[in-house]
């Protein structure tokens, strides 16, 4: 006979008891108790504190340029300030990177300048095919929360830690946030992306546009909490929906 094996399982018995008896005792504490509901738990895990003092403002926003069907892609402009020069993407409508929004680093390396920034994007929207709305009632927003973290951001009024160590650290809510595009009717292309999004997990489909010549194909623009400056700031994307 094993004895080492016989007290081994009669150990583990012992502790299944004690954690039985123990959730036993809680409950019964708790009994009169309201149970949680799914909003309580929700509004938890997606609420937070304001990390800097409030501040004014619209974000940052995009709007399409025009088509370049020879290049195969979308010219993007972002604004983020109107101080600040514009940031120009290319939305990639083929290829190995389709569907990517890639900013033209180029533009910068050799100028840096807004009013310059500005002049070249306006010289370059002549030569671009301008692509027209569609009605976003036909079109609907899902997303699906991919992955939950959490900074600490630390704000310049914020108290001290006990010790004097330095300023107590404001805990923030950061999300992965995953972006579907998709016909209300079921019918036709769509398309997806992942972006991250602060305080919470909230986005609307603002625009969408047919590309010219391509008949399966529309680019959404999607406005996200993607700044997180005092209760959080709108940021926006834009989506290739492809068949």
């Amino acid at each position: 006979m094993n004895r080492d094996l016989k007290t081994q399982t009669a150990l583990i018995a012992l502790a299944r008891t004690r954690r039985m008896q123990r959730a036993l005792a809680h409950a019964y504490i708790h009994r009169d108790a309201p149970l949680p509901t799914l909003r309580t738990s929700l509004g938890f895990m997606t609420s937070t504190a304001t990390t800097t003092d409030e501040v004014t403002g619209l974000g940052h926003t995009m709007s399409l340029l025009g088509i370049s069907s020879a290049e195969g892609v979308a010219y993007v402009v972002e604004e983020i300030g109107p101080k600040d020069a514009p940031v120009i993407y290319r939305l990639w409508l083929r290829g190995p990177r389709v569907g990517h929004l890639v900013p033209i680093h180029a533009w910068y390396e050799q100028c840096s300048d807004p009013s310059e920034i500005r002049a070249r994007i306006a010289a370059i929207a002549t030569t671009l095919e301008p692509a027209a709305a569609s009605t976003t009632e036909a079109w609907m927003l899902s997303t699906r929360i991919v992955q939950r973290r959490a900074l600490r951001v630390s704000r310049p009024d914020a108290p001290l830690h006990a010790d004097g160590s330095g300023p107590v650290a404001a805990p923030i809510r950061k999300f992965a946030l995953q972006l579907r595009v998709e016909p209300v009717s079921g019918v036709g292309p769509s398309g997806h992306t992942t972006v991250t999004a602060y305080l919470r997990p909230n986005a609307t489909l603002e625009e969408v546009w047919s590309v010219p010549g391509e008949p399966g194909m529309a680019i959404a623009r999607v406005s996200y909490t993607g700044i997180p400056n005092g209760l959080g700031l709108s940021k926006d994307t834009m989506v290739l929906l492809t068949e």
